[in-house]
């Protein structure tokens, strides 16, 4: 349920090229005990209004010099977030009733209103708003955390699919190459079974955050389960450019890991696979980096296996 004072703090835009309407209206409100209520006489700049401000109620009237309240409604459809319209169109013209309901009006007033009658059409249309709203992101964060390992909040198996096959359409166009780097913690198991899961938990987290650290704001780190964890790095030019990268990858994660009052080491294995030359899809690339993953795990691990098209060939740090 929406709260009264959730109401009361909602944001609010009256709309009318008389002031005297705008005064009585904007008063009666804040007297009512709402506190962001704006009003506006000149209809042109409600949209880009609505835009800036995002407003949970806009209280329109219909006749207004210059642009009508349809083309109000019809300019913020452009611009309005989400399929609700939160507009109460105010008419003294009985033919704008059933189309401004027909332009996406949620409610409508007729002149001359009674200002009780006004204030519950608000808090009633607010009530489903906010409602509505708060739906909407409920739907949003659930979406989101589908999308998230619950652990390191990084992009999981789904949503690390999703960016890499953009990242390979986008390089298709642009004839660049994408990298995607493989790694795995040698010895994690150790770290989990001498100290615990809650100190493996912490060190993973630590893992995630290093890695963030070191990348660009559009490639992506994801960890797709235990303690594999991906590096999608875009727009390279050839692949030899992702050789730096996984060396800094290797002697970063290899610092000591302090964890509460231990000190925790670990290093990492990688495997890395490039677009176009070992596929031009996204779970030909995550195979193809997981097989030279354990190409480096058996060559002595804490170093990286970089394949090519026509060899596969092997570097140690």
């Amino acid at each position: 349920m929406i709260s009264s004072e959730e109401i009361l703090r909602a944001k609010i835009l009256l709309v009318d090229d008389c002031e005297d309407n705008l005064f009585t209206i904007a008063e009666s409100l804040r007297m009512a005990g709402y506190t962001h209520v704006s009003t506006i006489s000149n209809p042109m700049h409600v949209r880009q209004l609505h835009e800036q401000h995002n407003y949970d109620l806009i209280v329109l009237d219909m006749q207004m010099p210059h642009m009508d309240g349809l083309e109000v409604m019809e300019s913020l459809l452009d611009v309005e977030k989400t399929p609700y319209l939160p507009v109460l169109t105010i008419t003294g013209n009985s033919d704008y009733k059933i189309a401004a309901l027909k332009a996406g009006a949620r409610d409508f007033l007729t002149k001359p209103y009674d200002l009780t009658e006004l204030h519950q059409r608000i808090h009633n249309l607010l009530e489903v708003r906010l409602l509505y709203k708060n739906v909407s992101e409920q739907n949003r964060v659930q979406q989101e955390l589908a999308l998230r390992d619950p652990l390191t909040n990084l992009p999981n198996r789904r949503l690390l699919l999703d960016r890499l096959e953009k990242a390979i359409q986008r390089a298709s166009r642009e004839d660049q190459s994408v990298a995607l780097f493989f790694l795995d913690l040698d010895g994690f198991k150790e770290v989990n079974d001498v100290h615990g899961h809650p100190v493996g938990d912490l060190l993973l987290k630590t893992v995630a955050q290093r890695l963030e650290n070191m990348t660009r704001e559009h490639d992506t780190v994801a960890r797709l389960g235990g303690d594999e964890f991906v590096m999608l790095i875009s727009g390279i030019a050839d692949p030899a450019d992702a050789v730096r990268p996984a060396s800094d990858a290797l002697s970063i994660l290899s610092q000591p890991y302090k964890i509460n009052d231990l000190e925790v080491r670990v290093t990492a294995s990688i495997g890395i696979a490039f677009y176009p030359g070992h596929g031009n899809d996204a779970e030909s690339l995550i195979a193809h980096a997981d097989r030279s993953l354990y190409d480096a795990k058996r060559s002595g691990k804490n170093r990286f296996h970089l394949a090519s098209a026509i060899e596969q060939s092997s570097a140690a740090v």
